[in-house]
């Protein structure tokens, strides 16, 4: 009985570690949904199809053309915030005083139209970068490295938009929308202008998760739906363009679903996480750390 005790501790242990990975890259994801809503008011639907767009781009750089992976990643990054700034112009900036609804049919269609494309264009294949990390094992336990970079590196990346969005007029101008539109533009702040670098920084974001997951997940054209989902109700229980709720959130959403995986199979993690969320719509409508009226 003390055997198995000492057993279930460690697979429980290894269990709340992973979550902690995961819920770094799942707060990645929040954070450029979060900031795109929070500055512009609008919810990308297809926020993580960029992810997706990022992943391939990812394949073909490494597998096709041969670039070393620290090479591809920084270019990748650069093309999905283009892709982020290009569909603020096209979809995004036409619709700024539509009703919200109009907004989520418009970017919903795109979530539709950019899976359309990747299989038109690149097949329903799976495909993989090749790229073979080792395993960490300390003790009994054992981590992916790749889980680990992903950790480290979603945390660099979200410790340097902090650092943007406090230590540069950008930044604050972007902080200063976000809680006054109106005023701001009245003060003279080029709003069309910021709306488009915070696209273009939510696009970034995108493209650096999705250097991170193309390292532990296949590329295809349906592979957002494995991280959308969760990533948009994520947004929703830390309470919309709440950065700290959301990194709140994150964590908490991979603990259940990194222990519900320990306990049954991981789908059921993904269930218990969103019976969770249902369950705290109810308690907590307006967020985790939104004031009781």
């Amino acid at each position: 009985m003390q055997g198995f005790l000492d057993i279930f501790d460690i697979y429980l242990l290894e269990a709340v570690v992973n979550g902690i990975l995961l819920g770094g890259v799942l707060a990645l994801l929040a954070l450029g949904l979060n900031l795109i809503f929070g500055v512009i008011d609008v919810t990308w639907i297809c926020y993580a199809e960029l992810v997706m767009i990022g992943m391939y781009g990812m394949y073909y750089m490494v597998q096709v053309f041969g670039l070393p992976y620290w090479v591809a990643a920084p270019i990748a990054i650069m093309l999905v915030a283009a892709l982020g700034a290009l569909l603020h112009y096209i979809v995004i900036a036409p619709l700024l005083t539509a009703p919200p609804i109009n907004q989520l049919l418009a970017t919903g269609g795109v979530l539709f139209i950019l899976q359309s494309f990747a299989t038109v264009a690149f097949g329903i294949d799976f495909r993989n970068l090749g790229i073979r990390l080792p395993v960490l094992a300390i003790g009994d336990m054992h981590f992916s490295y790749s889980r680990l970079l992903a950790f480290i590196a979603a945390l660099l990346g979200m410790l340097a938009v902090y650092f943007f969005m406090t230590r540069t007029y950008t930044g604050t101008a972007i902080r200063a929308i976000s809680q006054d539109r109106q005023i701001m533009s009245l003060m003279g702040v080029d709003t069309k202008r910021i709306y488009l670098i915070t696209s273009a920084l939510g696009g970034a974001l995108a493209g650096l998760a999705a250097c991170l997951l193309v390292l532990q997940y296949d590329v295809h054209p349906f592979v957002g739906l494995s991280f959308g989902p969760i990533t948009f109700l994520i947004c929703v229980l830390g309470g919309l363009g709440n950065f700290v709720g959301g990194f709140i959130a994150a964590f908490v959403f991979a603990e259940i679903i990194s222990l519900g995986g320990l306990f049954s199979d991981l789908e059921w993690g993904y269930v218990l996480a969103f019976a969770f969320f249902i369950v705290m719509m109810f308690i907590r409508p307006a967020g985790l750390l939104a004031r009781r009226s």
